[in-house]
């Protein structure tokens, strides 16, 4: 086998570097390693549209068979890297195979975090594969009883699809909050609110302590000292990044695989991107993030491809988050916890966006919610305005009348 650009990890970001490789011109060998036996396929619909549809849902491809074909895009699935050899420059397989690398992307992802009480038990749940999804669907059955630890995203997309197939829900978030990360307060309420009009169950200073299995459901107990029988329980508490095949070659890391900002680990001829890897953002003063997010990974994805073939592009977009609940579209430009100061604009009928300012009046993000993507323009503007570090006046991003659009010409 000829040596050429290898990437470990097949979902979104892995899946964009691949094809990023062809359309920069490089026409060696490209092999895209994968553990599931399945073509790539998009992830952020598992907790929406699989859940909720109401044909059987199928998985939705990032790329059809024939374009990898097309691309010259060799795609190894069922198989999974068990270490790396640095100094012969050799990926080694799990059945013994060796493929040898010019250049290496790591693009392993996150996987969810466990809750200990909770791995033993046939009726608790975690959500991250296609087959994770229909065999949680299986079980949003009308009447059903599901309990959701944590109050995030994945557990709150999760709760709107149960309450839409008729299940009964409680999430259980041991903040005071629900979206404690990321997420303002203000607008937090307005999921909150949605959620409770729906029937979800919202405990929040409250956590999980034991799983006890009967025959068709679970008994949780919780640290209040209730106990709640579910036929369902999903652990929804955040992601831990894929980095033991990393640490085993000796590269660094620390929540995450450590890369600088041109997306190279500590090994120069070995890059990480998406959700595995942790990384300077030049916006926020260098300030090391990892996210867990679709257009990061995408983005990630196509800079470490050029990078790879020499490009030494540094990484300087703006992070940007989004969930569907209900009716709802939040989204999230930027950073709010880096804001001083937030001054509120309302954009529409049940729709605002939140303007987070930095003490030197620099705009550092921007927080929206309202029904369908009715936040959406304005978001992309005010990342428009984060981009250039903007200070724009905070009366005239209050006031509805002033264009967003007029600001970026100031």
């Amino acid at each position: 086998m000829k040596m050429g650009m290898v990437i470990i990890g097949a979902g979104e970001c892995g899946v964009r570097a691949a094809f990023a490789l062809r359309e920069s011109g490089y026409e060696g060998p490209v092999t895209l390693i994968g553990a599931e036996r399945h073509l790539p396929y998009e992830r952020p619909p598992l907790s929406k549209d699989t859940m909720v549809s109401q044909d059987h849902p199928a998985r939705r491809t990032i790329a059809a068979e024939a374009l990898f074909n097309e691309r010259n895009i060799a795609f190894i699935g069922s198989s999974t890297a068990s270490s790396i050899d640095r100094g012969n420059k050799l990926v080694k397989l799990e059945d013994d195979r060796q493929v040898p690398y010019e250049r290496l992307l790591l693009a392993t992802g996150a996987i969810p975090r466990a809750l200990p009480p909770a791995t033993n038990s046939r009726h608790c749940f975690t959500l991250r594969s296609f087959e994770d999804a229909l065999a949680i669907r299986a079980r949003l059955r009308p009447g059903a009883r599901i309990v959701i630890v944590g109050g995030g995203f994945i557990g709150l997309e999760l709760a709107a699809s149960a309450r839409q197939r008729g299940a009964s829900v409680t999430v259980i978030e041991p903040q005071g909050r629900i979206m404690m990360r990321g997420v303002p307060e203000e607008i937090a309420k307005v999921i909150d609110t949605r959620h409770r009009d729906a029937g979800v169950e919202i405990l929040c200073d409250t956590g999980a302590v034991s799983f006890t299995d009967t025959v068709n459901n679970v008994a949780v107990s919780l640290s209040n000292g209730n106990v709640i029988l579910a036929d369902l329980a999903i652990i929804g508490i955040g992601a831990t990044p894929v980095t033991a095949l990393a640490e085993s070659a000796g590269l660094e890391t620390g929540n995450g695989i450590i890369v600088n900002d041109r997306l190279q680990t500590s090994d120069a001829e070995i890059y990480a991107a998406g959700d595995c890897c942790i990384f300077p953002l030049a916006l926020y003063g260098g300030r090391r993030v990892r996210l867990e997010a679709w257009r990061n990974a995408q983005e990630q994805g196509s800079l470490a491809a050029r990078n790879m073939l020499g490009a030494k592009e540094q990484y300087q977009s703006v992070p940007w988050f989004w969930s569907d609940q209900y009716e709802l579209g939040l989204q999230v430009a930027g950073l709010p916890d880096e804001g001083k100061q937030t001054i509120r604009r309302d954009v529409g009928e049940a729709a605002f966006i939140l303007f987070h300012l930095a003490g030197d009046g620099r705009l550092v993000a921007a927080s929206g919610i309202g029904p369908g993507n009715s936040v959406g323009k304005d978001i992309r503007l005010a990342e428009m305005l984060i981009a250039r570090g903007a200070r724009p006046d905070p009366g005239q991003l209050a006031a509805s009348n002033v264009k967003l659009k007029s600001l970026l010409a100031a």
